[in-house]
């Protein structure tokens, strides 16, 4: 008896997905629960197992082909129905087996003495090659196209992503593109060179290549665009002086590791920061549908992560209701998931308001852009020590170092207007450059 194989539902708001990679051919033994192939949507990368054993009978859908929820993906039939299928190939081993080869040539003696001299003087020189790989760890470039899976079996087999020319959609580097180049590069000496020039050159791959928008990629074009049609954008700056925060996390960073598992850093500082100042002014905190304003009773925090295949928006639901363990354990926990591709759809919706953490790489501040529905994001700057101008408790002024950071507050002017903005970041600013987060830190 043969089983069908369709398009599962990835999530509510999935209505379709890409094959972008089979795991098994037609013939292979498939396993029950055992990664049959890959699958690409809107939101998230993702491998489809096999509900069944059996043996894969025929394969529907090719690679880079796009089918709605429910279209049939392969047949897996009983092991018993293609078993002839399977034993074939096994009829070619004797071939190998061939007398012949072994007896005259081993027999011979004149032919023994100069072989023999041979294999000892190549021993040496096969062993200098296996000594090379540990001595030169490969460095892999961040923005190779490539998914989680194909880069750690990269790692494993010593192979540079950047010498590896994709043949997959868009310029995707496939598994069948890293294993090819797997044995030239164990035997070619020229590795050890590349880590001197990896840290100052690092050629992307994509240079000089023209490549089509990989799936999740268009989403993200439409959605961008379709943002600064609908709505009214601008974006207000405001400095912050964070250094009783930086002093704070100084103190309590060794014993919140031990406690909660993860490492603080300054994000759930402002996490908390902004899900407090959303509560005293919904007007961030809403959505727009149609002439209909929502002011949401919840604050559903979205963190922007940079992944490889894109920029994603995890969900903290109920943020507004967790204190700064739980948060840091959330975004550490979502982040993580999130670029290894483990990330259900539905964690990826129903934000109200989202924090992109920009400064993570350098910026001081941008202009980041709303994502629709709700009405406002803000874009978190790198925290970066400079001299100001600073007022003693005697009145007196006095130039000294400080922590300080910009947050640049885009906000949708249909609803928000620029006071409402402007009073939502004083609050903010307030709260943060007070520093009283003792308590959440258990001080």
């Amino acid at each position: 008896m043969s089983f069908s194989l369709t398009m599962p539902a990835l999530g509510e708001s999935v209505t379709e997905g890409t094959v972008t990679r089979w795991l098994k051919n037609v013939g292979d033994t498939v396993a029950v629960d055992e990664a049959l192939l890959e699958v690409s949507t809107d939101k998230v990368d993702t491998e489809i197992p096999s509900p069944v054993a059996g043996i894969l009978l025929s394969i529907d859908v090719p690679i880079d082909s796009t089918v709605a929820v429910g279209a049939r993906l392969a047949v897996i039939g009983e092991s018993t129905e293609a078993a002839p299928v399977v034993a074939a190939p096994v009829v070619a081993a004797p071939v190998v087996a061939a007398p012949v080869v072994a007896a005259p040539v081993v027999a011979a003696p004149v032919v023994a003495a100069p072989v023999v001299a041979a294999p000892v003087v190549a021993a040496p020189v096969v062993a200098a090659p296996v000594a090379v790989p540990p001595a030169a760890p490969i460095t892999q470039p961040s923005d190779a196209y490539v998914t989680p899976l194909v880069r750690k079996l990269a790692n494993d087999l010593g192979i540079n992503l950047a010498n590896v020319k994709g043949t997959g959609v868009g310029g995707r580097i496939r598994r069948e593109d890293v294993e090819a180049l797997s044995a030239p590069v164990v035997s070619t000496p020229a590795v050890a060179h590349v880590p001197s020039a990896a840290p100052s050159v690092s050629v992307s791959p994509l240079r000089g290549t023209t490549v089509t928008m990989t799936r999740l990629r268009k989403v993200i074009a439409a959605r961008m665009l379709e943002s600064l049609q609908v709505s009214a954008q601008l974006t207000t700056v405001v400095e912050v002086d964070v250094t009783k925060i930086a002093r704070l996390r100084d103190r309590a960073k060794s014993t919140f590791e031990a406690r909660e598992g993860v490492k603080l850093s300054f994000l759930p500082f402002f996490a908390v920061s902004i899900c407090e100042a959303l509560k005293q002014h919904p007007v961030l905190n809403a959505s727009v549908e149609g002439d209909q304003i929502t002011y949401h009773g919840t604050e559903h925090l979205g963190i922007a992560v940079d992944t490889e295949r894109g920029l994603l928006v995890p969900v903290i639901a109920n943020a507004g209701d967790l204190n700064m363990g739980g948060i840091a354990r959330k975004i550490a926990d979502l982040a993580a998931r999130t670029r290894d591709n483990k990330v259900t759809p539905d964690e990826l919706g129903g934000g109200t308001f989202t924090l992109t953490n920009t400064g993570s790489r350098g910026a001081l501040f941008d202009t980041p852009i709303i994502n629709q529905p709700q009405v406002a994001i803000l874009g978190l700057g790198a925290v970066v020590k400079r001299p100001m101008v600073v007022r003693g408790d005697d009145g007196g002024e006095s130039i000294a170092i400080r922590s300080m950071v910009y947050l640049a507050l885009s906000y949708d002017h249909r609803v928000v207007d620029g006071a409402d903005a402007a009073r939502f970041l004083v609050t903010l600013k307030e709260r943060l450059e007070g520093g009283a987060f003792e308590s959440d830190l258990g001080l």
